[in-house]
């Protein structure tokens, strides 16, 4: 199917979806009521999901979202399941099981659906790079360079690897972020690395770093049909909660720095440059609920999005999830929000 159509399915679902608020039935509210700031409003929240099962699998853990080829959502948990949402519902409506290349279960991150509707998805293990196809078949494995795989054969923590993964407009260029500095990198500076697709296959390609702000990780990613990026910053402080953070970023005009070793205040590095659109916490709770202190019941321990299109004034539809690591204290919640770039 055409992109172009599938986005105009999948808005026409989430369009649809609106007249339902967080707690039922109700009249459509107007996102314009509902702003983040200036550059973001939020529509609503679902929690339909929230400690589900589908076919004896746990519903959750949900670690990034992508639209595919028909329309449907893609939602991918970090204990190697790849479920199928209708959505406008949410309903899944398949799940697959991932596994690596010896059958062990991924610690899968990083989501993007190719034009030909494999899947390309990252575990954070190692990290690994892979092409699936839509049942779960590995396809192909990318190459990822040394210095990010996790000590002690790189630089990289364990935990704290790919998290995020988008296609540029093209389709010719994958990104993936990592989500905290390697070991001799300044605190605050994450890597992301890219791969040029030549003749079929992935090979590696520029890299690029970013800052994030004080003691915050990226944990998604996301290509704007300009080619500039939505990257989600997320932190948790016990007894105090998440902060989540939405900024636009351009790496258009960024240093290639796959072949600098050590980012510890280099001259001449130029960074990802970066606009803050919204901190999460500022926009409306709408009636919202926390099973834990968060500095607005909103918030969650959110680490997926997507791009379903747009909407008549131009505005992106952007899809958020969180991760609610099957722990009866947090919430597998959707956000549907409004975004202006």
């Amino acid at each position: 199917m055409r992109l172009r159509t599938v986005l105009a399915t999948l808005t026409a679902g989430l369009a649809a979806a609106t007249c339902l608020t967080a707690a039922g039935p109700a009249g459509a509210a107007s996102a314009e009521s509902h702003a983040c700031s200036p550059a973001v409003s939020l529509d609503r929240f679902s929690d339909a999901l929230d400690k589900t099962t589908y076919g004896g699998t746990f519903v959750g853990n949900f670690s990034a979202l992508a639209v595919d080829r028909d329309g449907s959502l893609a939602a991918l948990e970090d204990r190697s399941s790849l479920f199928g949402l209708d959505p406008a519902t949410l309903r899944p409506r398949s799940a697959v099981h991932l596994a690596d290349e010896k059958g062990a279960d991924l610690d899968s991150e990083g989501l993007a659906v190719d034009g030909d509707g494999t899947r390309l998805i990252t575990s954070e293990t190692e990290p690994s790079v892979r092409r699936y196809s839509p049942d779960g078949r590995i396809l192909d494995r990318l190459p990822v360079p040394s210095s990010l795989q996790v000590a002690p054969a790189g630089r990289a923590t364990a935990n704290q690897t790919f998290e995020g993964l988008t296609l540029l407009p093209g389709g010719r260029t994958l990104l993936a972020s990592m989500e905290y500095a390697l070991s001799g990198d300044s605190a605050g500076i994450v890597r992301f690395q890219t791969w040029r697709r030549h003749r079929g296959h992935f090979r590696l390609a520029a890299q690029y770093a970013y800052r994030t702000d004080a003691g915050l990780g990226v944990p998604e990613v996301q290509a704007t049909p300009d080619g500039r990026l939505l990257v989600l910053e997320r932190g948790f402080t016990a007894g105090v909660g998440n902060t989540v953070r939405l900024y636009l970023a351009d790496p258009r005009h960024a240093t290639d720095t796959s072949g600098i070793d050590s980012l510890t205040g280099q001259p001449g590095v130029r960074l990802i440059g970066k606009t803050p659109l919204a901190d999460i916490a500022d926009c409306p709770s709408l009636g919202a609920t926390a099973k834990q202190p968060q500095p607005n019941p909103l918030l969650d321990n959110i680490e997926g999005m997507t791009i379903t299109g747009r909407d008549r004034a131009g505005r992106l539809r952007v899809l958020l999830v969180s991760d609610d690591n099957q722990n009866a204290a947090q919430t597998t919640r959707f956000y549907y929000l409004r975004v202006r770039v």
